[in-house]
């Protein structure tokens, strides 16, 4: 089963296939992403990255927290799960008054 990586600490100029090629050094890498501002597109700084294994993402770990990719030190930790968002639409309030007429 894949274990989904949290990797903070990206340069502006990383990208996906360069975040891919430094976790291939220690493992088998299902995917890589880097978060990107959705108006942008611009790096937001921290990525994810799914390694095929278990064993895999504890050599990531171990081997790649702290070390410099682009120029920049990375973090690397397991991803917490998605919290979860209260049900309701978010929007804006209620109705409105008319104007005068």
């Amino acid at each position: 089963m894949a274990t989904r990586l949290f990797v903070g600490g990206l340069s502006w100029d990383t990208s996906d296939e360069s975040l891919r090629a430094f976790f291939e050094q220690v493992g088998g890498v299902q995917s890589a992403e880097v978060a990107k501002d959705r108006y942008t597109g611009r790096s937001k700084g921290f990525g994810f990255v799914e390694m095929e294994s278990d064993s895999d993402a504890q050599k990531a770990k171990q081997e790649l927290n702290g070390k410099e990719l682009d120029g920049r030190s990375v973090s690397v930790d397991e991803a917490r799960p998605p919290r979860e968002r209260g049900a309701g639409g978010g929007g804006y309030g209620g109705g409105g008054g008319g104007g005068r007429r």
